[in-house]
């Protein structure tokens, strides 16, 4: 890969690119899906993308090809050159400054050296316990929508005609189960899963299993509610999908493009003192953690809100020079092109327990999930369908569904007051409980 990156950025050269970088992901996969004990699927499969950009002064173009022939990797620095020639000029385009390139390469432990040893008569018997173990939760637990287990590997690399080469390989797995419950002619279903880095570091298949069993229980008997403000609390799930969407409007295109509820809010109040947001992609062993971002500047520790004030916005090194800021180490390679992308993000903890956060709401919503993308990232307005319990003088009274949740992420930020101290980071996005004091929840 290695030979492949540095050997195809001399043709560029010669070709009359003035400066060029390519990226090669080198992956293989396989997952196993069992239902109701038999077997539906088993997969296997290997692939690899090449991804070029060029720059001729100041235009620049990408090209990508998952064609590694010899000729199809001639063909596309033909293509890529030919077409940045043809590219109108853009004053900030270009590779980061030859110095700013991460100077080593830490060992972050993204590989699993071992797990990947499997058979498939193995990676079956762990679905099928996950299953099992759902099935046997309860009686009212009568069907399945099967089981995965899914594993992948990748190799990374990326080079710069600077003259930077760097690579980092990965590993992850994943379990999940959806079991369904009935009751009197009521059928509800719902999931859970397990995913790390390292196989051993699942969770066991049985407790998988347990788990996505209650969460469908937990679901029957749901009704609607009449239509309410009232305070919210998000379990980690949900949570977590609030603080992806403020750190969408927290990224360089968003931002530049002026399609953002962030856009000149740097450095300013955004949301409850309590509210502390950081993405951080050096955690060893974590889920989002690399090396280096896209464009090879070592990856680090970002506040993006510290206190309720956003500190820090999202960038690569193009929208940073768009918006006259420096490169936040954001950059993602995803086909051809560059964007920007959080590592491993999370919510600082708070001091309450889950429990404390429900019991402080005489009436109101436990949110446990989340349908639809109702979210405006140029107003933060918000509005989205949800699933959850009904909260009645601190405990969890009923199910509920067909509802909706709905207010500006904003606003909601601003008026979270209370976070809980239950913080797993358990996927690349993670969140504590959290309680929001009043958002509208429209029902009948």
């Amino acid at each position: 890969m290695d030979e492949l990156l540095t050997g195809l950025l001399e043709r560029t050269r010669r070709r009359g690119a003035s400066e060029a970088d390519a990226y090669l992901v080198d992956e293989r996969h396989s997952s196993v899906r069992v239902r109701l004990g038999e077997v539906e699927t088993v997969t296997h499969a290997r692939g690899q993308r090449l991804a070029l950009r060029v720059f001729a002064g100041k235009a620049s173009a990408s090209a990508s090809t998952s064609d590694l022939s010899r000729d199809s990797v001639e063909r596309l620095i033909d293509e890529a050159v030919a077409l940045a020639r043809l590219t109108a000029p853009d004053p900030v385009a270009g590779l980061p400054e030859p110095g700013e390139c991460a100077g080593t390469i830490p060992d972050l432990g993204l590989k699993d050296p071992v797990g990947h040893a499997l058979t498939p008569e193995e990676k079956i018997a762990l679905a099928r316990q996950a299953e099992a173990a759902a099935l046997d939760a309860d009686p009212r637990i009568t069907n399945s929508e099967g089981a995965e287990f899914f594993e992948r590997q990748a190799r990374y690399a990326y080079a710069t005609s600077h003259g930077f080469l760097g690579a980092y390989e990965t590993s992850s797995f994943s379990l999940t189960v959806s079991p369904v419950a009935s009751s009197n002619g009521e059928r509800q279903g719902d999931s859970w899963y397990t995913l790390a880095r390292r196989r051993e570091r699942l969770d066991p298949p049985e407790q998988v299993g347990r788990i996505a069993a209650q969460r469908a229980l937990r679901r029957l008997g749901a009704r609607k509610v009449k239509t309410a403000e009232v305070p919210v609390v998000f379990d980690p799930e949900t949570a977590a999908s609030l603080i992806r969407g403020l750190a969408g409007a927290a990224a360089g295109p968003a931002l530049y493009r002026g399609t953002s509820f962030l856009l000149n809010r740097l450095g300013t109040p955004i949301a409850a003192p309590g509210v502390t947001l950081v993405d951080d992609g050096t955690l060893p062993g974590a889920l989002g953690s690399r090396p280096f971002d896209g464009e090879g500047l070592p990856v680090r520790k970002t506040a993006l809100v510290a206190g309720g004030r956003l500190d820090s916005y999202l960038l690569d090194t193009y929208s940073g020079r768009k918006l006259g800021l420096p490169s936040t180490h954001h950059a993602l390679r995803d086909g051809a092109g560059v964007g920007v992308a959080t590592t491993n993000l999370y919510l600082a903890p708070g001091a309450a327990s889950p429990e404390e956060l429900i019991g402080s709401v005489k009436s109101g919503l436990y949110v446990t999930e989340l349908i639809g993308f109702g979210v405006n990232m140029v107003t933060g307005d918000y509005s989205r369908g949800a699933v959850g319990l009904w909260i009645e003088n601190g405990e969890l009274a009923y199910p509920v569904e067909e509802v909706t949740v709905a207010g500006n992420l904003l606003t909601m930020f601003q008026a979270v007051d209370g976070i809980g101290n239950d913080l797993v980071m358990r996927d690349r996005t993670s969140a504590p409980t959290v309680r929001v004091a009043r958002m509208v929840v429209a029902g009948e």
